[in-house]
């Protein structure tokens, strides 16, 4: 009887933990953002190989990436017979005897030749081959792009649906929702074999990650009502999407090339079940209504600070976003980089997310949120233009872990700063603004891939990170706008000001006639 009275009482008391409810949601965003990652090294070879049964792109990479000049000795059949006819037979192609005596400089006098050409300046099949997939590869980025794309676009559209739900029925149910969808999710990963079946795996996880994201950032700027703590909290919830996006690519990689396609999916689907097991026990998902009256989504949208905050994370994750489908395919074309490589190569730019908002929490409300988003956009700016410099895999790993950071910057700046906005500007609701705030983050996902793709096959790889680049440099300036943004008592006192001054000129103008 103790023993239950003890459990149901140490039970009620988690429930009420604002710590276990960070712990959630950082376990949510952490799993969501590890099936979206998880997904970058697996998809292009794995497309690659649905249309090249017999030819698979495993076949390929991590060998030579030059033309061979590797002389290549052939044996010329007996010269009695017509030279004019007679057709060597050599991996660089068809030639006569009379062809391959002007290269070589020699006449044949012998019935038989036995001799060395040099093929440097011969085109040769494997060049021709290695055209061709270089082709294929360029070609399959957008696709590529197109799928990546699919869930951030889907989640735009499920934002605006869900901010408003949240302050309806509460926090807990979209979550759990977001819970079931991701789990679906995974599974249709794990078991798709075709473009078309996986394009709706992705698509599916974009409503999914709009509960989960939506729910948890409103559940913890409730919770955590001081503006430094909601800082710091929203810094360990994003170092759980941080995490998420450092597990998945070499998570992804090396369960592909080592056990098989399935296999990462399926461990996902697990984990997703333990946490969707954990909401159900301490978050107890009900309908929880709101008695404050919540700021109209018009009303946010029409903010300029709002969008400006947002603006800053769309511009901050829009160069990763675009290097997610496109720089596997540059390193497999440019490096012949293994799957594993492909994967390894997003480790910098998560370990150094990770600590940027977990840093950033904390000192981005000691030094200004306005000053670490201007430097974190001009930072990500200089790293995506060092980027496509690179000729081996361990150049890029500077420019990824200064971009990760500095995205890091960005984001735990501004995800606290929309809270913040809200409770100065509007009401302290939050369900409508962190809807805005994942927007926000899906324009840069859905608008980068989708773009990336396009862009790579028209002004190539370097230009595309070039362009975004400039756009961070442009962008970055505005975020001093932030520095002081007038209260809602100051606005309602500059509208009246404005009015009476209306008034007095009216009053004015009537006196004088």
């Amino acid at each position: 009887m103790m023993a239950g009275g003890t459990f149901s009482g140490w039970l009620q008391r988690c429930r009420e933990s604002r710590q276990l409810v960070l712990v959630i949601v950082a376990i949510a965003l952490l799993l969501d953002n590890m099936l979206l990652t998880t997904v970058v090294p697996i998809i292009p070879e794995f497309l690659y190989d649905i249309k090249h049964p017999n030819n698979t792109l495993s076949e390929h990479l991590d060998g030579p990436h030059h033309a061979s000049t590797t002389p290549i000795s052939t044996t010329l059949i007996p010269a009695s017979l017509d030279n004019s006819k007679c057709m060597c037979k050599c991996p660089q192609g068809n030639f006569t005897n009379g062809q391959l005596e002007f290269l070589m400089g020699t006449t044949s006098t012998s019935n038989q030749i036995v001799t060395t050409v040099n093929t440097k300046n011969l085109t040769s099949p494997e060049e021709l081959e290695k055209a061709q997939r270089h082709r294929e590869l360029i070609e399959e980025t957008v696709p590529v792009g197109m799928m990546f794309a699919s869930k951030a676009v889907v989640q735009l559209l499920a934002n605006p649906i869900v901010g408003p739900l949240t302050h309806k029925i509460g926090y807990s149910i979209p979550m759990f929702t977001g819970f079931i969808i991701m789990f679906l999710s995974t599974l249709i990963f794990a078991f798709g074999r075709s473009y078309s079946v996986l394009f709706i795996a992705r698509a599916l996880q974009g409503i999914g990650s709009s509960c989960s994201s939506v729910s948890g950032m409103g559940m913890l700027a409730e919770r955590y009502q001081d503006d430094k703590e909601r800082g710091n909290a929203m810094g360990i919830a994003l170092g759980g999407l941080a995490l998420g996006v450092l597990i998945g690519p070499p998570f992804g990689g090396l369960m592909y090339e080592f056990v098989g396609k399935s296999a990462p999916f399926l461990i996902l689907s697990a984990l997703a079940l333990g946490d969707g097991l954990l909401q159900l026990m301490m978050l107890q998902p009900s309908v929880v209504y709101t008695e404050s009256e919540p700021p109209s989504l018009k009303a946010l949208v029409t903010d300029p600070y709002i969008i400006l905050a947002a603006g800053a994370i769309t511009f901050a994750n829009m160069g990763i976003a675009m290097l997610e489908p496109s720089l596997p395919i540059w390193m497999m074309d440019t490096m012949g980089a293994s799957r594993w490589k492909q994967g390894a190569t997003f480790l910098p730019a998560s370990i150094s997310y990770l600590i940027g908002t977990n840093l950033f929490g904390p000192l981005g409300h000691r030094m200004g949120r306005w000053l670490a988003a201007l430097i974190g956009l001009i930072v990500i700016g200089f790293c995506l233009m060092l980027i496509p410099l690179a000729t081996s895999i361990n150049h890029l790993i500077i420019p990824n872990a200064g971009l990760g950071f500095a995205i890091g910057m960005v984001d735990s700046s501004m995800m606290p700063e929309l809270g913040y906005l809200v409770d100065i500007r509007h009401t302290a609701v939050y369900g409508s603004v962190y809807a805005i705030g994942d927007v926000a983050f899906c324009m840069g996902f859905a608008i980068g891939p989708a773009l990336s793709g396009t862009l790579v096959n028209t002004i190539g790889f370097e230009w595309m990170l070039f362009g975004i680049a400039i756009l961070c440099f442009i962008y970055a300036p505005f975020m001093y706008l932030l520095r002081a943004p007038p209260t809602k008592e100051e606005k309602k006192t500059l509208i009246i000001g404005e009015k009476s001054s209306v008034r007095y000129v009216t009053y004015s103008n009537d006196d004088d006639e």
